[in-house]
């Protein structure tokens, strides 16, 4: 394989290993922290309600405390796993950072193909394979806009931008995009109807 090619085959496998390392961080902030605040918010919501039982919504508010303690509940299912989104999470990202190394190891040699034999390419398939096999399937809601975020707006990715070429498009997933342009719709809506 030229070595144009094997560099861009390395910075797109690069991109799978350190998105999939940021997944599973998600996932573990996730359930390390949000129980924790949505607890605290519901809370002080709470006290506020029996502070200010005349509030007009009071029983709209208490629908979202209740929904707001499901998700909170749901959360806590990953409870038992956490530390091994963790640990994943932290060899994922020492996989990335090896795969960095051949990267620029293969970008400065003179050495113009690299077949599938070579120390590079076997390094390479080795550290894929491991991914592949400590990778954890099953993640939490939304943890590909919190991937995303971290990946683009907290890490640092210039050898994979290289080939890659990253634009906002690629920043900013679809999803969330359309979540914005469908909550931006319904408050329009909302305005003209009432």
């Amino acid at each position: 394989m030229e070595r144009n090619l094997f560099l861009r085959q390395l910075a797109e496998n690069g991109y799978n290993v350190i998105y999939g390392a940021k997944k599973h961080f998600s996932t573990y902030d996730t359930v390390v922290k949000m129980p924790g605040r949505i607890a605290f918010i519901t809370l002080a919501i709470g006290i506020w309600q029996i502070y200010k039982p005349s509030f007009p919504y009071n029983s709209e508010i208490s629908l979202l405390l209740i929904i707001a303690s499901i998700i909170a509940l749901t959360i806590s299912q990953y409870n038992s796993e956490k530390d091994r989104y963790r640990e994943v999470g932290n060899r994922l990202i020492q996989i990335h950072n090896e795969l960095r190394e051949i990267y620029y190891q293969a970008k400065s040699s003179e050495q113009e193909n690299f077949s599938n034999e070579s120390n590079e390419a076997i390094r390479m398939n080795e550290l894929l394979n491991e991914f592949y096999q400590i990778s954890i399937s099953k993640q939490i809601f939304l943890s590909d806009w919190v991937a995303h975020y971290k990946l683009f707006f907290q890490s640092q990715y210039e050898w994979i931008d290289e080939q890659k070429k990253f634009t906002w498009k690629d920043k900013i997933p679809i999803s969330f995009r359309i979540a914005v342009i469908g909550f931006i719709a319904f408050i329009i809506l909302l305005i003209i109807v009432l």
